[in-house]
């Protein structure tokens, strides 16, 4: 099988264009025949998923949410439940809160999903501390003080109005960030001190000082993903998620098909440099989250990325 992996490669490099093969670095070019060979170890866990996003682990189960039917998902191991279902939220991610309950990002009627400890739906959160409302919520990102980020991507296309808020622990929601280019994905640093922040329109990820309030300063640019990959395919970045060795993994949401790359997750150190890529069976990996060892990354992906229901799969694979 190695043997014929490797005639293959050689047999893709050779009918490409010497033009092109010189423009390209050599690394990208023989990681691109290679973009559709899932890394070995990958389990389904749910292969009827509609839209599965934003998953995290809590207490021995996965939780992530189903955009298309509108619910809140648990996987404990062996099977999957409907654990909260809200109509018309469009749900986008899902975590845990220091008051025992949680919360969901709704992207689709502009709040903040909160549910009870058993799913119960509670009333949402659909306005700041100062009145300004929340347009496309998208994902979360929990930190060590009980408090949880959350992105806010804006509208679609060239308005660049995105934007970060912090819920406290108290529940007090504060805006942290604006004119954000569809801001999507958040995590915090593994010593809370950074804030990342993925500008999927801008193909990049942003990094922000996190002050002991919680308030955001010092904007950058970490990567951008373009850039990274040297341009072998435009790449949409999505989820973003650091492990407590402060390695940074992105997920991304292609829109081609036919795009190099598609099904992988970059793996970068905290200086911004490829480490590896785990890659998927389907084409659309945009969220990750971490078994408490992290040696398991649970994935939610979509093979069907165009239209509803947005098919697609939960699985596991080896952090390796």
């Amino acid at each position: 099988m190695r043997n014929s992996l490797h005639r293959s490669c050689w047999a893709s490099l050779l009918a490409i264009p010497w033009a092109w093969l010189l423009a390209v670095p050599w690394v990208w070019l023989l990681a691109i025949p290679f973009a559709g060979a899932a890394h070995a170890g990958v389990q389904v866990l749910n292969d009827d998923a509609h839209f599965p996003e934003g998953p995290v682990w809590y207490q021995r189960k996965l939780y992530y949410v189903e955009y298309d039917r509108n619910t809140v998902m648990t996987w404990d191991g062996k099977t999957n439940h409907v654990f909260s279902a809200e109509k018309g939220c469009g749900q986008s991610a899902v975590a845990p809160t220091a008051r025992g309950e949680f919360v969901t990002t709704c992207y689709d009627n502009g709040s903040i999903g909160r549910m009870s400890a058993d799913g119960t739906v509670l009333p949402a959160y659909t306005h700041d501390k100062d009145g300004n409302k929340f347009l496309g919520p998208n994902d979360l990102a929990p930190d060590a003080r009980g408090g949880i980020y959350f992105s806010a991507s804006g509208h679609l296309g060239a308005a660049i109005d995105g934007k970060v808020f912090y819920i406290a622990a108290d529940g007090t929601i504060t805006q942290v960030a604006i004119d954000l280019h569809n801001a999507n994905g958040l995590a915090v640093s593994a010593d809370g001190r950074i804030l990342y922040v993925v500008e999927t329109e801008e193909h990049r990820l942003l990094r922000f000082s996190i002050a002991a309030d919680g308030t955001l300063a010092d904007r950058r640019v970490f990567v951008n993903l373009d850039e990274l990959t040297h341009h072998a395919a435009p790449i949409w970045p999505d989820g973003v998620k650091v492990s407590s060795k402060g390695e940074i993994y992105i997920g991304q949401s292609p829109r081609d098909l036919h795009a190099a790359l598609l099904g992988q997750i970059f793996v970068l150190n905290a200086q911004g440099g490829l480490l590896r890529t785990l890659t998927l069976p389907s084409p659309k990996v945009p969220n990750l989250a971490f078994s408490p060892d992290e040696k398991t990354i649970y994935v939610t992906a979509l093979d069907q990325i165009d239209r509803p229901p947005y098919r697609g799969k939960v699985y596991s694979i080896p952090n390796d």
